[in-house]
């Protein structure tokens, strides 16, 4: 479906009705003060979403039995994965948010500039390398497979049918570079695996609900969009509720009571959220699985 997209030409970038973007769109002519350009660089990270990921690698961590010091890099690993891909998701989609008007996005705005974004995403990328493999070699080369994933759908799979790969692949091998990184460099069991990768695939379609419009208009074509709001809406509850499904049926003996509570209150969350399925709701429904799922993980993963 064809759309605005942003364009350039010798009198300056332009959007694709033809109208030139602000003066000072690509760099702001007045000066950001010093405090606003950190503030601005903070919210540039998807500040948010890392510190989820981030709290779900320290729960995984304390729940497998990593040792203080490894769940310290563990999690510093994490974070600055993370870090790097939240900066290199602004950068990527300056031009599209220019053309979109999104003056809620720092770089839009002109709050803090594409160049120091850029330096702040390639900093933690270079950061996170030694991070990761410093918890051993087959569990570096594990996340730094994440982490390769998320930015592969920054800088191109944010807009194809697979746009749902990158998310499943990061979010999968999450749990494997917690167990690796433990005596022995065991793997996660099959279930853990399975319910992260579909919490990650769950969280990219409810994620991208309330922009789909926008997306679609500046060129953006990943799967959600190509399915539509309702559609990607009721993927999105499917795949959760698959999640807490693995989560309680995988674990050997019998299925605890909080599981069965949490099947129960993911099934009315989703169904609450596709009564509304505007604006955040079926993320902000998402999210709350999420949140019962990393508490049954603390109760399925003790040692």
């Amino acid at each position: 479906m064809p759309g605005r997209t942003t364009q350039t030409s010798d009198s300056g970038p332009t959007t694709g009705t033809g109208r030139a973007l602000p003066a000072g769109a690509l760099g702001p002519a007045a000066r950001p003060s010093r405090a606003s350009r950190a503030s601005g660089l903070a919210a540039a990270c998807h500040p948010l979403p890392a510190a989820a990921v981030t709290l779900f690698a320290a729960v995984l961590s304390a729940t497998a039995g990593q040792r203080l010091p490894a769940a310290a890099l563990t999690v510093t690993a994490v974070a600055t994965g993370q870090l790097s891909v939240g900066w290199c998701n602004d950068r990527a989609d300056l031009r599209r948010d220019l053309a979109a008007g999104r003056r809620d996005k720092p770089l839009a705005a002109g709050t803090v500039s594409p160049a120091a974004v850029s330096r702040a995403a390639a900093l933690a990328l270079l950061l996170c390398v030694p991070l990761s493999l410093a918890a051993g070699p087959l569990a570096g080369a594990v996340h730094l497979a994440g982490v390769a994933a998320a930015w592969a759908y920054n800088l191109r799979l944010k807009s194809t049918a697979a746009s749902w790969v990158p998310y499943a692949l990061a979010f999968g091998l999450l749990p494997a570079f917690v167990t690796l990184g433990l005596p022995g460099a065991p793997w996660p069991p099959v279930w853990l695996t399975a319910a992260a990768a579909l919490l990650g695939a769950g969280a990219h379609f409810a994620n991208v609900l309330p922009d789909i419009a926008d997306d679609l208009a500046t060129g953006v074509r990943g799967l959600p969009q190509r399915l539509g709001f309702r559609r990607s809406a009721a993927v999105a509850g499917l795949l959760v509720l698959g999640s807490a499904a693995a989560l309680v049926a995988g674990p050997p003996g019998a299925v605890t009571p909080y599981g069965w509570a949490l099947l129960a209150a993911t099934a009315f969350t989703l169904v609450l959220a596709a009564l509304r399925p505007v604006g955040k709701v079926p993320f902000r429904a998402v999210m709350a699985v999420a949140g019962a799922d990393v508490v049954l993980l603390a109760f399925e993963l003790r040692p």
